[in-house]
């Protein structure tokens, strides 16, 4: 899907003929933006350099008809707000303020002997970028408009490297509006914090739910041929390390479910899915749902992200690490350690395997531990480095949020129970990190993810206009 921003510059028309090739120089300023932003894979609608009030209604129009998610406001000299002001108040979509001079700073003794004042305004005013920034923020205060600031100068890396996280996440956030959510089911009868409002969720993130029908899948399941379950056992021999201890016809009962959930998945063209049932002992619906984890793997692994026990938050918390490309594993947590002073994180259920340290296995469990039934499961750790913990809050009135942490996946033993599981250490204690963020009040699992993404996560959340906070 192509995601598209907008960009202008603004400048003051009454500089143009009293400082010759100021114009120029200062478009060719906006023109290299333009190609570094375009480097970040989105369409940018340049609609130039704004100068005057009346040429902003015009921009205004542009911007409206090219249908940009968000703008790039590039000051590249003093200029009056009257410019800027009908563009933000028209559009109605996000604005980062680009406040980058030519240079670190200017070269004063070349500078100085320029000799020639007029000359040399010319030349203070290609460099006067900051001028403007107290003016643009009084005005947007008062009206009321949302923005943010970047500074810095134009070969800097820090400067591009927030620019490009801005980047990142109004793709995240096009991307977000455009997924399909399944509901798969029910929620885990009695897990009071798992309980969503997805019209809720809808609103703030702009996707779509679709609610499942368990016959529908096993319609599905009935479809599915022989041949299908042998392409997918290969898979499951390519993808996973198969115990010998997994039994022929349970292999053949999860490849089964998984070419279902696979046809589910392109007839309702789902970009994730959260899910929990468990039918009648015996019945069809109990043989789908204890046959999922597998297949439910494979999807998340594959740009798909299910979440178990119906956990239709996480569902959205893994979507978000899959599109910022850090993975985004089921977790909950699983133990403390006080004496290496770590956490355990873990699920039963769907894994991502591109986090997984080594091969991922799948193994028997002859009972699924709180659920009913048994079948395969899949042990797996992350793998040690940087990691970064989501989770999509509601919390009092409805209100919905991001909660998220930085820590590391560190070397440690594990428990071999067929679940996936790892030891995490953050900046602060153990007994700290798990008191942190458990009073911030998210449900009790999360999505983990690989890397270092909290300032990604952060400018996602005022994208969305929610508040995001991040512990430890």
């Amino acid at each position: 899907m192509e995601t598209r921003v907008g960009l202008f510059g603004i400048g003051l028309d009454t500089y143009w003929d009293q400082f010759e090739g100021l114009q120029e120089r200062l478009t060719n300023y906006l023109n290299d933006i333009e190609d570094k932003i375009s480097s970040y894979k989105v369409t940018v609608i340049n609609a130039g350099l704004v100068d005057n009030p009346e040429g902003a209604k015009e921009k205004a129009d542009y911007f409206r008809q090219e249908k940009v998610e968000a703008i790039f406001l590039y000051v590249s000299t003093y200029a009056l707000s009257h410019t800027v002001l009908p563009i933000v108040q028209e559009l109605k979509v996000p604005v980062i303020v680009l406040n980058l001079q030519p240079v670190a700073a200017i070269d004063y003794e070349k500078f100085n002997a320029l000799g020639d004042r007029g000359v040399m305004t010319g030349e203070w005013l290609a460099h006067c970028q900051a001028c403007s920034i107290p003016e643009l923020a009084c005005v947007f205060n008062q009206a009321g408009i949302d923005y943010s600031i970047v500074t810095g100068y134009m070969t800097e890396e820090y400067a591009w490297d927030k620019i490009r996280i801005w980047t990142e996440s109004i793709k995240v956030r096009s991307l977000l509006k455009s997924t399909r959510f399944g509901i798969l089911g029910h929620y885990y009868g009695g897990m009071l914090d798992v309980y969503t409002d997805v019209t809720g969720l809808s609103s703030v993130f702009g996707c779509h739910f679709e609610i499942l029908e368990m016959d529908e899948l096993n319609r599905l399941r009935k479809e599915v041929t022989e041949e299908e379950i042998s392409r997918k056992i290969d898979e499951f021999n390519k993808e996973f390390s198969v115990s010998d201890e997994c039994e022929k016809a349970e292999l053949i009962r999860a490849a089964h479910t998984s070419c279902a959930l696979d046809a589910l998945v392109k007839t309702k063209d789902l970009g994730a899915m959260a899910y929990y049932y468990e039918g009648s002992p015996g019945n069809d619906h109990e043989n789908i749902i204890t046959s999922v984890i597998a297949g439910n793997t494979l999807l998340t692994s594959n740009h798909i992200p299910v979440a178990g026990e119906c956990e239709v938050k996480n569902s959205v918390a893994m979507k978000i690490m899959d599109l910022f490309n850090a993975g985004g594993s089921f977790s909950e947590f699983y133990a403390m350690d006080f004496n290496d002073d770590i956490v355990m994180w873990g699920h039963d259920g769907p894994a991502h395997m591109g986090m997984a340290d080594g091969p991922v296995g799948l193994v028997p469990l002859s009972v699924y531990h709180g659920k009913p039934g048994k079948g395969l499961s899949i042990q797996m750790s992350v793998l040690k480095g940087l990691v970064t913990l989501l989770s999509v809050v509601q919390g009092a009135e409805g209100k919905t949020s991001l909660l998220v942490a930085e820590g590391e996946s560190v070397e440690g033993p594990v428990l071999m129970i067929g679940n996936t599981n790892s030891r995490y250490k953050f900046p602060v204690s153990a007994r700290d990190f798990t008191e942190q963020w458990s009073y911030a009040g998210p449900s009790h699992h999360c999505a983990i993810g690989k890397g270092h993404i909290a300032e990604e996560l952060k400018c996602l959340a005022k994208l969305l206009n929610i508040d995001c906070i991040q512990v430890c």
